[in-house]
């Protein structure tokens, strides 16, 4: 793991050349951009990174509603990926971005290879953005539409290009749609991506029994919540144990509270993402932040990078 301790504070670390002030991240489109939260509610700097709401070459409008509905233990969206376009976010959001002492990464994604490298190339040169997040989870428009991040010859393709297209850190958000995600980890790291994000949201459905009929306009949508932290949990686990220190993972996926968080850090994460919870409660990355800084205290660690990948046991000869 190419993480290192500046030791001044047990939560803060080196990773990518970058200062992190702490492991808890926010994750895309679960916190907009930041501003609401920081304009209304706290302050922003106080978190690890942003990572701010997926960005495409031009606007999009995103999916007709209904686009949400809660399920047990989570909820489905099929937002569409609505963004007001990579320009407008470098002209009007980032700007204001730039007054707010956290790192800055920003989430990427295309209807086929060229859209990606487009956003790729205008964002590298984007004072005030530290690192990009692809979404391979999109659908490739060239390939029928197959995801990007279900085929690894697919993956490996799109990644080694962005590789040649930008000097910011390359991290890859996983699809969890697929038989064996080390594969196309495997594929990542093959091409040089600087990090892994595991996982993104799980495909399902739920359907309104009185009407009989799909509850959201486009039939699916991407699982997201508690549910999934089991899931995410395993995959980020199974991809530590195969690659280990070859790269970072930065783990999302069902993280509430503390012990949620730490589940992804004993299982390989360097940092960890949460999505869902702010939207019932926005505060929750803070409480994982000082959760995180108790439980170390109270286990007599002197770092957090101490318990990454802890739960993997040394085999005895």
């Amino acid at each position: 793991m190419s993480a290192v301790n500046p030791l001044d504070n047990p939560l803060s670390y080196e990773l990518f050349g970058i200062k992190f002030k702490n492991p808890v991240w926010v994750a895309s489109g679960c916190f907009s951009y930041g501003l609401e939260v920081a304009e209304n509610l706290y302050d922003i700097s106080k978190l690890g990174a942003v990572v701010v709401k997926g960005l495409s070459y031009k606007p999009r409008t995103g999916n007709p509603p209904q686009r949400i509905v809660e399920t047990p233990a989570g909820m489905l969206n099929s937002i569409g990926l609505q963004n007001p376009g990579v320009e407008y976010f470098i002209n009007e959001i980032l700007p204001k971005l730039r007054n707010y002492d956290t790192v800055i990464v920003a989430n990427v994604f295309g209807e086929d290879e060229d859209e990606y490298l487009k956003v790729a190339t205008v964002l590298d040169k984007a004072e005030g953005v530290h690192a990009l997040e692809l979404n391979v989870s999109c659908p490739n428009v060239k390939k029928g539409g197959i995801a990007f991040g279900s085929d690894p010859e697919t993956l490996y393709n799109l990644v080694y290009k962005l590789k040649q297209t930008t000097d910011k850190p390359l991290l890859v958000k996983l699809s969890p749609n697929v038989t064996d995600i080390t594969e196309t980890a495997s594929a990542c790291i093959e091409a040089k991506a600087d990090g892994l994000v595991l996982i993104n949201t799980l495909l399902g459905m739920a359907i309104d029994v009185n009407k009989e009929e799909p509850i959201l306009a486009t039939k699916t949508g991407g699982l997201s919540g508690p549910a999934i932290l089991p899931i995410a949990v395993r995959m980020i686990y199974q991809v530590y144990e195969k690659f280990r220190t070859t790269v970072p993972i930065i783990g999302v996926g069902g993280i509430t509270t503390t012990e949620d968080a730490l589940q992804h850090i004993l299982a390989g994460a360097v940092a960890v993402q949460i999505g869902t919870a702010n939207f019932y409660d926005p505060y929750s990355p803070l409480k994982v932040i000082d959760g995180l800084e108790k439980h170390l205290k109270s286990k007599n660690y002197e770092h957090i990078l101490q318990l990454v990948g802890k739960a993997h046991k040394l085999k005895l000869s």
